[in-house]
This record gives structure tokens, sequence and C-alpha cells, in this order.
């Protein structure tokens, strides 16, 4: 097809994705954790693990539909994004019910964290633990995996504004195969 517009758009490419990526180490993190600080056959790490899982398999699910359905990648997004909301609140559940501090969000810990994320600096010794969860006591943990959390989320919420213009601006599958119908149609006329 050349330049001409394409029926089945681009899609995929989500491991590329910063909130993917973002989302995954939490995903990986969250596995840690819970092996360490919540108890085996507890509900609640179940639950912790699939809202971390949710969040990463979102994202490529939308990714993959986007090429018949932005609407499908846009709820999918939000969907990715919510479950790393329920996942944010287990782990303030956590502190807050030990009596263990929650750091604010500008604290120096927090910012630590968030220079060590921006910077991609992070410990290259162990690339499945690069902020250190399997050695980190429980309140430092969870406090890092919150402050993950806020950095996928942050992704997550512009992606999905990125997806809103985009369909305002290009349409979707139904609007960009009626064009191309109306194209070919005018020229074999």
């Amino acid at each position: 097809m050349g330049n001409e517009e394409r029926i089945i758009g681009k899609h995929g490419g989500y491991r590329k994705l910063r909130s993917f990526q973002t989302a995954q180490m939490v995903y990986d993190l969250t596995v840690i954790f819970c092996g360490r600080f919540i108890e085996r056959n507890s509900r609640t790490r179940d639950q912790m693990i699939q809202a971390a899982r949710s969040g990463v398999q979102n994202i490529a699910e939308g990714s993959m539909a986007s090429a018949t359905s932005k609407k499908t990648e846009m709820t999918l997004t939000s969907v990715a994004r919510a479950s790393l909301e329920e996942l944010l609140l287990d782990y303030e559940d956590f502190l807050r019910q030990r009596n263990l501090q929650i750091w604010h969000k500008d604290s120096p810990e927090a910012l630590a964290v968030r220079n060590q994320y921006k910077s991609d600096e992070s410990d290259t010794s162990d690339r499945s633990d690069p902020f250190a969860i399997k050695t980190a006591n429980s309140q430092t943990a969870a406090n890092v995996l919150i402050c993950l959390i806020h950095q996928a989320s942050f992704l997550l919420g512009r992606q999905i504004q990125n997806l809103e213009q985009s369909f305002l601006n290009e349409g979707g599958f139904s609007e960009r195969l009626y064009r191309i119908r109306n194209q070919t149609r005018q020229s074999t006329q």
C-alpha cells in the first residue's frame, strides 16, 4: 500500500513503552515483596500479585488490540492503570496496618527513588531487583514500590491522553475502513 493509509493500523510495540517496562518492574518486585512479607496463603498476596500482573497484561493486550480498536486500547490501558491503583492501596494498607511510615512524595527517600528511576542507573548487579527489594526492610520495600507505582500511573495517564488525542485526530478502525473504501471507490470510477 506504499504511502497510502493502511486498513490495519500499526499495533504492538508495547515492550518499548516506558509504562510497560515500569509496570513489569512493579510486577516482578511485587512477587519478591509478597514472597518476603505477605503470608503465603493470604488472599491479599494473591490479589496483590494479580493486580500487578493485570497492570502489565492489560498494557500488552491494549497495544495489540489497537490495530482494530482504539477504544479497546484506551479501555485496557485504563484498566491497567486501575489495577495499579488497587495495588497502590494494598501497599498503603500494608504500611498503615503495621504502623509503618508512608513516605511523603517529596521526602528525601521518595526523591531518591524517583531520581534512580529517572536516571536509569539502577543497581546493575541484579537487573531483576534494581531497587534491592530482596534485602530491604518491609517499610522501605513497600515505599519504593509505591513510588514506582506512581511513576507507572503517571506514564499510563500520559499514554491515555495521547491515545485520546490520536483518536480525535485520526479516528478509529471503522472510520479508517470507511475512508479507505471511499477512496478506493473514487479511484475506480
